[in-house]
């Protein structure tokens, strides 16, 4: 009997769908969309009134699906935020030297560790390159982004305008199969935690403070953003994350505008030799937290 990759498929793309998943096609063998682009689309169909992407037009849908997967092999990609997930990835460390470093998985299991609790037991599937996705049911009334190292290192999260590909899926590099676990389980209380935007900053400082803090949030600004610039082999990503954590506060506090540090501190960056992606994700993280934790103003900068 010959095997039929596109029932296997179709399987997986049902069984995703009646779990609530809203599943898309992706091309035979790959992680990208099948579905046309906005330059290519015809504005007909499901865009008549506007060109739907593929998280728009994910589908829970038995028969959209099986007359999707009639057409070819499709790989399955799950829109996890119309599915109401959140899926954390865990990375397997990639290139040169990458050996012995560690992990997505065990930076998040020693995440845990420190949070005082045990890697959550939870739906989880193995990518086609090693590494592994635990799926969360999002939490109510937040609408949760994706996320690239704002948990730890080779740790990333997907959920509106994201997407994971589904067990069952294959590529060049493998398959990828589900592990354990038959539910997700709810997002834990304390990842949320990380993971929630930042509140918004003051529109004004106090009176009181304001002019005598804007002028050292100004000196502090450019001794930091000089600290990052002038940074050496194997202290630039940490002497950026400290910066950012100091700038926060001015930035919780409404003396210094989130977008001017976050500007000052790329350029800085990538002047000491970090790429784009590795400032941004290291700002990311380290302004979060600082703006989180620093909403009360102290009597002295």
């Amino acid at each position: 009997m010959t095997h039929d990759p596109r029932t296997a498929l179709l399987r997986a793309a049902l069984d995703a769908a009646s779990r609530g998943w809203h599943v898309f096609p992706l091309r035979p063998g790959t992680k990208r969309p099948a579905l046309h682009g906005e330059q290519t689309c015809t504005s007909i169909g499901e865009c008549a009134s506007g060109h739907r992407k593929w998280e728009q037009r994910a589908t829970t849908d038995p028969d959209r699906i099986r007359e999707a997967w009639s057409r070819a092999p499709f790989n399955v990609g799950i829109a996890t935020g119309p599915s109401g997930l959140i899926v954390v990835d865990l990375d397997v460390p990639k290139g040169k030297g990458s050996a012995d470093a560690p992990g997505g998985a065990a930076t998040f299991g020693a995440l845990c560790e420190r949070a005082g609790h045990a890697v959550p037991d939870t739906y989880r599937t193995r990518t086609a390159s090693g590494g592994e996705h635990l799926y969360f049911t999002a939490p109510d009334g937040i609408r949760l982004s994706n996320t690239a190292g704002t948990i730890g290192e080779l740790v990333d999260t997907r959920a509106w305008g994201g997407y994971v590909v589904a067990a069952g899926s294959h590529t060049p590099s493998g398959t990828y199969e589900a592990l354990c676990g038959s539910v997700a389980a709810p997002l834990p209380v304390w990842l949320q935690s990380i993971l929630k935007p930042a509140p918004r900053a003051p529109q004004a400082p106090s009176v009181a403070v304001a002019g005598q803090t804007r002028r050292y949030a100004g000196v502090a600004l450019d001794s930091e953003t000089r600290n990052v610039a002038t940074a050496q082999l194997g202290e630039r990503e940490r002497k950026l994350f400290v910066a950012a954590r100091a700038l926060g506060r001015f930035v919780a506090w409404g003396d210094l505008p989130r977008h001017v540090v976050e500007q000052a501190l790329q350029e800085a960056g990538e002047a000491a030799g970090l790429t784009v992606a590795e400032c941004r994700s290291t700002l990311r993280s380290a302004l979060n937290w600082s703006i989180t934790h620093n909403q009360s103003r102290r009597d002295a900068a």
